[in-house]
């Protein structure tokens, strides 16, 4: 066989002899992928927790949640700007009103007030001379008016070197505590800069928000219990302060309480508070956790279990009571829904308990 026509025999057979292990070798993998694959047994039972629907022993009334605000807060700085000699307090610090903080160079301020005093000194001692040789017409009046309206110059520009000095000397603005610290002795300080923050414990303001149909339950000046979610052992008071007079997206308007926080200062800005009002009277009304609602295509359903299997039930849903949900329709007492486990739950699942 001529030489040329094997030389294109094997030009053609080793490729498709490759391509041909490749299409195999994918294949076996293929094969391996799809053996490896888990698939889920659908009749298999779903470990689940159940409760029994029952009627449970509520009290009427609802709790808001917000957050507390300080009453007042500042950040503190300078009205000139200089290089910051001393900073006299630290974070955590209680201030009075004007206690100084912050003191800035005033070496220049000093020497200028030193040079204006002597000047004060001299232009007193022209006027008192001028006005002896004024009274005996030994000089015209025009040179003593000249000296007096110096003298009056002089004092000004000394009263306006003191109020400046008085502003190198930053200073607390009212009671509370230093919040943050911006800044450090050798720094340079700029008007419009701020040092220091200082915030105001001693009252603050708890803001929930309440919805249009909610809101008649308030009213300025009235007194309700505030519980603080770290603080569990203790009850205070709140004074509604303020009641929104235009709502916000949700329709929800804000109701500001005024809490008193001066006795030990408990209560920290930014913690949860809770405005309890509360009935009284406990009514009885049919439950179930409210982990046990899902919301499905836009309603609230549970799974009811029924001879091992879970069906999917829609229910109507109340008020919330802590970690209970009332339910006003699609359920009855004795009813047994899942709790937990509903992850791989599906309408028509076998179930098991723990």
């Amino acid at each position: 066989m001529n030489t040329s026509i094997v030389k294109k025999i094997l030009y053609v057979a080793i490729p498709l002899a490759a391509l041909a292990i490749v299409v195999i070798k994918i294949k076996g993998n293929k094969q391996k992928a799809e053996q490896a694959v888990h698939r889920y047994d659908e009749t298999a039972p779903v470990i689940v927790e159940l409760e029994t629907v029952s009627n449970s022993k509520l009290k009427a009334g609802r709790s808001y949640l917000g957050n507390f605000a300080p009453l007042r807060e500042a950040k503190i700085g300078a009205e000139l700007q200089g290089k910051i000699r001393s900073v006299s307090v630290n974070e955590g610090d209680h201030v009075t009103e004007g206690q100084e903080l912050i003191r800035l160079d005033d070496a220049l301020l000093r020497h200028q007030l030193s040079g204006i005093e002597v000047k004060i000194e001299g232009l007193e001692a022209d006027v008192k001379r001028y006005g002896v040789l004024v009274e005996a017409d030994a000089i015209k009046g025009v040179q003593l008016e000249k000296a007096q309206l110096g003298l009056k110059a002089a004092l000004t520009e000394k009263e306006t070197l003191l109020e400046t000095l008085k502003k190198s000397v930053v200073r607390a603005p009212f009671n509370g505590v230093v919040t943050a610290k911006l800044t450090e002795v050798g720094a340079f300080a700029v008007p419009a800069m701020p040092l220091l923050q200082i915030t105001d414990l001693a009252s603050l303001d708890l803001t929930i928000q309440v919805s249009e149909a909610e809101l008649s339950q308030f009213k300025t000046g009235q007194r309700y219990p505030v519980r603080v979610r770290s603080l569990p052992d203790r009850t205070f008071t709140g004074t509604v302060a303020m009641i929104g007079s235009k709502a916000d997206m949700s329709n929800n308007f804000p109701v500001k309480f005024r809490v008193d926080n001066t006795d030990d200062k408990q209560i920290k800005a930014g913690m949860f508070g809770e405005v309890q009002l509360t009935d009284a009277t406990a009514t009885s009304a049919l439950t179930v956790p409210s982990s046990s609602i899902l919301l499905s295509e836009g309603k609230n359903s549970v799974y009811v279990v029924q001879d091992g299997k879970a069906n999917l039930r829609t229910i109507t849903v109340g008020e919330k009571f802590d970690n209970l949900v009332v339910v006003l329709q699609g359920l009855d007492s004795g009813n047994v829904v899942v709790v937990q486990g509903m992850v791989n739950l599906f309408n028509g699942a076998n179930v098991n308990t723990k």
